[in-house]
């Protein structure tokens, strides 16, 4: 049996919030089904659970609709040709034998006075109710078999009543050889006003799904492989880990690999949000669906298909989008009871005007009006299309949002605590300072590089980059070895050279005191330190000190004046000496009470979960050491070029190294959110003003026919009003 963790449907036949619950109930009533969410303007569902998929696609089934299984490594739909499509040319149908029904009526204010004849009538508008409208039947009658209702059922039941009472009034006319009053037109127009709203409504959501669909474009089908020395093109799909793939100048990267020759610059901004190309050469990695610059490149491949960076990314902002945000629950509770409550006013409002009255025919116009302008529609999308719009367009700007409550939650954050090595800073020390004794820093830069030329350690890279940048020769040294805990030593010229640790100097006897001012100015900076000394025949001769620092990203300290700026406290929660946090703090701009230093893991766990009590708090880290942090945080923020397991434990993360991010992802969550509220506004005031004025007499079935379409394109359009949003400028 095919079993499987997470899983991924796509439904059709959904057209309103009920539809989307029936799916849902049905989803969690299969055994093994962990959890069930159905998005309506995904058309997804998203399983968790051991089962089978075959019992997951036969409960959609059952309940009405159609599902199939939406895999990652699926081939991307080609967008539809040019030309109206099938839905399109129905709408343009619909309205032209609809058209000649309502022009009568529109005639009347300009003294115009003329009507079609009952059968005629009857003629243009039969094809429209049970051709163009089958598909309300249909959907309708499904949900009928499930003992559901949805929208469906509401505007069949409607338009049917119009359309039936015509046939009747149309009938008693021809035997009795007066006119009556007939309804073709409210029947027929309300069907042509609800198929453009759906199809608005359609062209809208493919709109809200950009986001993704750009990204899944940027899967190459092929690739140029290297096989027995010969190059071929293959299917994507048959590239395996290891192959070496050839990107030419202009092509798109197929796979993630690591570059083995050449040298070129990347365009990586719809995968990062980084508008600038990024420098490659021999031994960076490269991401697939980047675009390749000017050169030439042989990369050995990494990942391919659904385990690349760009599949995980479609995979997490998909997930994000199906999943439902906590506001929506306020929407299934009131879906849930929705349609059998209008069928219910309905029924009402047919008995209290035709008992009261008597005018069973007005009765049943106003019961027609009541069951169109009632649409769950509008309720059913705005939830999901606010959030396919925010986490889409922040998925450009370089932002991973992989858990919609996050999206919620971000918005309420009033503290962002931040690590300090790789997050504000660049998490790589370089060599700051060079204090040579007999003032000649090239010949102690050379003897440092010489000692330290095979060694892999970080600060031992920050001097061979400085001997390189300043075109310093490394002194050969011979006996290189690591004394474990205390630094590096070898031989120069038959003399012991040492590099190290201040405490080790002192174990040798070494006198410190020529360059112990410099120590002192480097100790306030916050500066890891490194002595070099040499053995002559007259004893230890210090030659000088090497001063490391970790350079501050150029972006945090904008970063911290930003979320000043916005009411949000920051705090810097640092594994490294007080010194060294006091001093990136200063430049930084935080103030004394919101530095930490000298914490542990478990420390900076503490710390969030005090702070957690007190409301909502954010953490950024990139590394392991800051993972349980990141779990704790009412919201985590994972730099993504920090570890893996920070970034499984955070709910966003920055696809760039820039901790300006942390602000526009806080913009974007409170946009959505506001967005979402404004749709709820949207989708509850049509039916809180429409369902009373038409219960009331007040509402012709065509504006109640209108007004339901307006109301789910409204909601819709007011989403695609985030796709405007860009993260902040700055000088």
């Amino acid at each position: 049996m095919n079993l499987t963790a997470n899983l991924r449907l796509g439904i059709t036949g959904m057209t309103c919030a009920s539809c989307a619950g029936r799916v849902e109930k049905a989803l969690r009533k299969v055994a093994g089904v962990q959890e069930a969410t159905v998005n309506l303007a995904t058309e997804s569902a998203s399983v968790r659970g051991a089962v089978a998929v075959a019992a997951l696609l036969q409960a959609v089934e059952k309940a009405g609709y159609g599902a199939r299984e939406l895999r990652d490594d699926a081939p991307v739909k080609p967008e539809p040709q040019a030309g109206l499509s099938k839905e399109a040319w129905h709408v343009l149908l619909a309205a032209v034998l609809s058209l000649p029904l309502v022009a009568p009526m529109l005639a009347m204010p300009f003294g115009v006075h003329w009507e079609l004849s009952g059968w005629v009538q009857w003629l243009l508008a039969t094809p429209v109710q049970f051709w163009l409208g089958a598909r309300f039947y249909r959907a309708g009658w499904a949900a009928l078999k499930a003992r559901s209702g949805n929208m469906d059922q509401l505007v069949a039941l409607g338009t049917s009543a119009a359309y039936g009472l015509s046939i009747y009034n149309l009938l008693v006319a021809s035997s009795e050889h007066h006119s009556v009053p007939l309804y073709f037109e409210s029947a027929a127009v309300v069907i042509t006003l609800i198929l453009m709203g759906k199809w608005l409504e359609a062209r809208a959501k493919r709109q809200a799904s950009d986001a993704i669909r750009a990204l899944q474009a940027l899967r190459p089908l092929t690739a140029q492989v290297l096989r027995e020395g010969k190059e071929v093109t293959l299917p994507i799909a048959d590239v395996a880990v290891g192959d070496t793939v050839l990107v030419r100048p202009g092509e798109r990267i197929p796979v993630d690999g690591v570059i083995e020759e050449g040298n070129s610059h990347n365009d990586e901004s719809l995968l990062t949000g980084e508008s600038l190309p990024v420098a490659k050469s021999v031994g960076d990695r490269v991401t697939g669906g980047a675009v390749n610059g000017e050169g030439m490149l042989r990369i050995r491949t990494l990942a391919v298909g659904a385990e690349s960076v760009l599949a995980r990314i479609v995979r997490l902002v998909e997930d994000a989008q199906a999943k439902k945000a906590p506001i929506q629950r306020i929407v299934d509770q009131v879906s849930a009871v929705f349609v059998p409550s209008v069928i219910g006013i309905a029924l009402l409002t047919l008995l209290g005007w035709g008992l009261i009255q008597g005018d069973w025919t007005q009765a049943l116009l106003n019961a027609v009006a009541v069951l169109v302008i009632a649409c769950p529609c509008a309720l059913g999308l705005a939830t999901p299309t606010a959030v396919m719009a925010g986490t889409g367009v922040a998925a450009r700007a370089g932002i991973l949002i992989q858990d919609v409550e996050a999206l919620e939650h971000t918005r309420n954050l009033r503290t962002i605590a931040f690590d300090k090595t790789g997050t504000l800073t660049v998490g790589q020390p370089t060599l700051t300072l060079l204090y040579a004794v007999d003032g000649n820093e090239g010949r102690l830069l050379a003897l440092a590089a010489g000692v330290q030329a095979g060694s892999e350690h970080p600060l031992a890279k920050a001097v061979l980059n400085a001997a390189k940048a300043r075109d310093v020769q490394a002194v050969a040294v011979a006996e290189s070895r690591a004394v474990a805990g205390q630094g590096i030593e070898g031989q120069v010229e038959g003399q012991r050279i040492v590099l190290g640790h201040a405490r080790w100097m002192a174990a040798l006897g070494i006198d410190l005191g020529p360059a112990r001012t410099a120590a002192e100015a480097a100790a306030q900076a916050g500066y890891s330190q490194s002595w070099l000394a040499l053995k002559s025949a007259r004893g230890w001769e210090l030659l000088g000190l090497l001063a490391f620092g970790d350079e501050i990203r150029p972006q945090s300290a904008q970063a911290i004046t930003r979320l000043h700026a916005m009411g949000i406290r920051p705090l810097l929660l640092s594994g490294d000496n007080a010194a060294a946090a006091r001093a990136v703090a200063a430049r930084l701009g935080f103030q004394q009470d919101e530095i930490h230093a000298e914490l542990l893991p478990a420390d900076k766990l503490q710390k969030i979960q005090m702070l957690a009590k007190q409301g909502a708090v954010g953490m950024v880290g990139d590394g392991i050491n800051d993972a349980p942090a990141l779990a704790a945080a009412t919201v985590g923020f994972a730099m993504g070029s920090g570890t893996d397991v920070a970034m499984h434990a955070a709910a966003i993360t920055l696809m760039r190294p820039d901790p300006r991010l942390v602000a526009d992802a806080i913009d974007i969550s409170r946009r959505t959110v506001r967005k979402i509220w404004q749709n709820l506004f949207w989708a509850f005031i049509y039916n809180v003003i429409g369902i009373p004025l038409a219960a009331l007499g007040m509402l012709d079935p065509m504006i109640a026919g209108a007004a339901m379409a307006l109301s789910s394109v409204s909601v819709v359009s007011n989403s695609l009003l985030l796709r405007r949003w860009s993260p902040q400028k700055y000088d």
